[in-house]
């Protein structure tokens, strides 16, 4: 695992409170507005109650929400996705079980095109492999990601006003997102098969049937 020497981040807090590199401020305070407003609510297009994200608002309630770039002069850009790793985990150290499922940390890619998101995709793809194998989710968002809903494919709940890439620890209920990679499957079922609830474990069996 590499260091996280290739990253800068700052806490939501900070981001608030103009505590960044001026020439950061305005997409890191793009994206926290973003989340403030469309990740914590609900959305009548969502397909069930509740938040879009229903992680984000504890997130932020308890200053677990972390906001980075790329440090300057950065142009392995690879490498820095993959130094998100060990940024979380010294996040993570000093934090309880229930803390480490919130802190989240968010990649902001503000030079990438904003009307085409398949680089983006690709860089996310790449990473997923080891994310998933150290108990960490990896997502993109993009202005234009094409990505579905789960409970309403008309829905595009992976659009952002900035290309980012977020990441979290992997938690049992993410199981849908990782159906149709045998790969990541099985990481997953490696993590959680003793524990899996009854509803989880319902849909995996539906999966495979089908």
């Amino acid at each position: 695992m590499k260091g996280d020497d290739l990253i800068e981040s700052w806490t939501a807090g900070q981001v608030t409170r103009g505590e960044v590199p001026a020439q950061h401020l305005a997409p890191l305070t793009e994206v926290l507005d973003w989340s403030k407003e469309f990740l914590v609510s609900s959305h009548p297009e969502l397909g069930r109650t509740g938040p879009v994200c229903p992680y984000t608002q504890p997130s932020l309630r308890k200053e677990l929400f972390h906001l980075a770039v790329p440090s300057a002069g950065c142009e392995d850009l690879p490498s820095a996705v993959d130094s998100l790793r060990t940024r979380h985990a010294t996040l993570s150290l000093p934090l309880s079980e229930e803390d480490q499922e919130l802190l989240t940390i968010l990649l902001v890619l503000p030079e990438f095109d904003r009307g085409d998101s398949v680089e983006l995709d690709e860089l996310q793809l790449k990473a997923k492999n080891e994310f998933v194998a150290e108990g960490l989710m990896i997502g993109q968002f993009h202005p234009v990601c094409p990505e579905p809903g789960l409970y309403n494919e008309e829905f595009r709940p992976l659009r952002a006003p900035v290309p980012l890439l977020a990441v979290r620890k992997l938690l049992v209920f993410d199981l849908p997102f990782l159906l149709t990679d045998d790969l990541h499957l099985d990481h997953f079922l490696q993590r959680f098969a003793p524990s899996i609830p009854a509803r989880v474990r319902d849909r995996l069996v539906s999966q495979v049937v089908a």
